[in-house]
């Protein structure tokens, strides 16, 4: 077990840490936060938003004047990912937003990620400088070139030092491979490839080579007519560089083996949990697609959630998911209404703690779930600016059905849908998490004493 993480429910009193962002009032759609992504070593953390900008915090190291301030993450760059673009052979605008990042292992002083909108994926490297070179010989102070004749002795150019600056150059783009909509990126844990994938396709790409790439995954039907479901999102396995999985609308998983063949379309094994007939309703079909597949850090287990669960299955049980835990079961009453309003189409992400021992995912009304797999006990927590002083031990809250409401008590009815909590980041060692909350990236830690 990593240190640090032990019974969720009983050792960890979550507290509130930081907020960043404006205060609500007149949120702009491009200030909305689409992805948060942690490094590996948990000392960056990365978010996109709708208006196409990349903003990466460093954490801070740790006060001994102010031990209360435990690591906090400030900016340490902000860059624009992608710009909006349009599509003159179809017609189409091709939005900025950035719809995933995902980083690469830091090998050196800079650091890399991958960043996609709905067509181009970019590899990005940050980088830092301090020190700025003076003296050249061809070049006077202000860069302009100087006449070769009037130079009558050589100067040795030194680096002197300067402000810190950080730096992010785009260093591959990844483009015109993708038909429909991008909407997940994976590295590789060869890390020499990286895959994207599309509502109906899946490519592979080598990070060296930006002109051509495989496709692994094609669902696309001869006839458009007969297309019966879309890929939502894929994953490579985090040990094995072979294998893959990827989620359906139709709720179903696939996990794909690369040495089986070149085009990946028949699957190894196939995850479907049988249909209760009882539960059958007309939303059905749109409630049991899947919106985020993880493989647990073990890579034993693949989770997934779905629009009223979260599932959790051994990659050799096939038949059913081993584990299934209800995020907001109380609004299966409500689905007409999510209907109307399009809520019922929201994609909610899901994430692993460092120990794969707990499980992390959002709501609405700016609600968050956590389940504990052990003592399988859960509870839900809220990302809110009325409890964000510092230290702030957060309260367990909960929805009240039907009945007499309690005093801690929030009703169905009074929750808000416009506040909804889609993207999530658990630090891969601590008990320090990230909670995206429309344009507020709010981040919370375990209490220590």
């Amino acid at each position: 077990m990593i240190p640090g993480f032990g019974n969720l429910m009983q050792d960890v009193l979550w507290c509130f840490s930081q907020v960043k962002g404006t205060i609500d009032i007149g949120v702009t759609e491009a200030d909305i936060i689409s992805t948060v992504e942690f490094n590996h070593t948990g000392e960056l953390l990365a978010t996109g938003d709708k208006g196409g900008r990349v903003v990466i915090f460093q954490r801070e190291q740790e006060s001994k004047q102010q031990p209360q301030r435990r690591g906090e993450y400030n900016v340490y760059s902000t860059f624009q990912s992608h710009e909006p673009e349009f599509d003159y052979l179809k017609s189409l605008e091709i939005e900025e937003k950035i719809n995933k990042i995902r980083w690469l292992p830091q090998h050196n002083a800079a650091c890399f990620l991958l960043s996609t909108n709905d067509k181009t994926v970019k590899l990005w490297k940050v980088s830092e400088r301090d020190k700025r070179p003076e003296g050249y010989n061809l070049k006077d102070e202000d860069g302009r070139l100087r006449d070769p004749s009037m130079i009558t002795t050589l100067r040795v150019p030194v680096l002197r030092p300067m402000d810190l600056m950080v730096e992010a150059t785009p260093r591959r783009v990844f483009a015109n491979a993708h038909t429909y909509h991008i909407n997940s990126i994976s590295v590789n844990s060869d890390y020499e490839t990286y895959m994207s994938a599309d509502d109906l396709r899946i490519n592979l790409w080598n990070f060296e080579i930006t002109n051509q790439s495989f496709n692994i995954v094609d669902i696309k039907p001869a006839n458009m007519e007969e297309l019966t479901e879309v890929i939502t999102a894929a994953e490579f396995h985090p040990h094995h560089c072979n294998t893959f999985v990827y989620s359906s609308s139709k709720g179903t998983i696939r996990l794909c083996d690369m040495r089986a063949s070149a085009l990946c379309d028949r699957h190894a094994k196939f995850f479907e949990e049988p249909e209760d007939p009882s539960n059958r309703s007309f939303f059905s079909e749109i409630i049991s697609s899947i919106s985020d597949v993880k493989f647990s850090h073990s890579g034993r287990y693949v989770m997934t959630r779905d629009y009223l669960t979260v599932k959790v299955w051994d990659l050799n049980m096939e038949n059913r998911p081993m584990e299934t835990y209800q995020v907001h079961d109380y609004l299966r009453s409500k689905l007409c209404s999510l209907y109307e309003n399009d809520c019922i189409f929201d994609k909610f992400e899901c994430v692993w703690n460092g120990s794969d021992s707990v499980i992390m995912t959002g709501s609405y009304n700016n609600f968050f779930r956590m389940f504990d797999r052990n003592t399988k006990r859960d509870v839900t927590l809220e990302a809110s600016r009325e409890n964000s002083k510092p230290r702030a031990i957060l309260k367990p809250r909960k929805v009240c059905v039907g009945g007499k409401r309690r005093k801690d008590e929030i009703s169905v009815d009074s929750l808000d849908f416009s506040k909804k909590i889609l993207h999530t980041a658990w630090h891969p060692s601590e008990n320090i998490i990230a909670v995206a909350a429309t344009n507020n990236l709010y981040i919370f830690q375990d209490k220590v004493n």
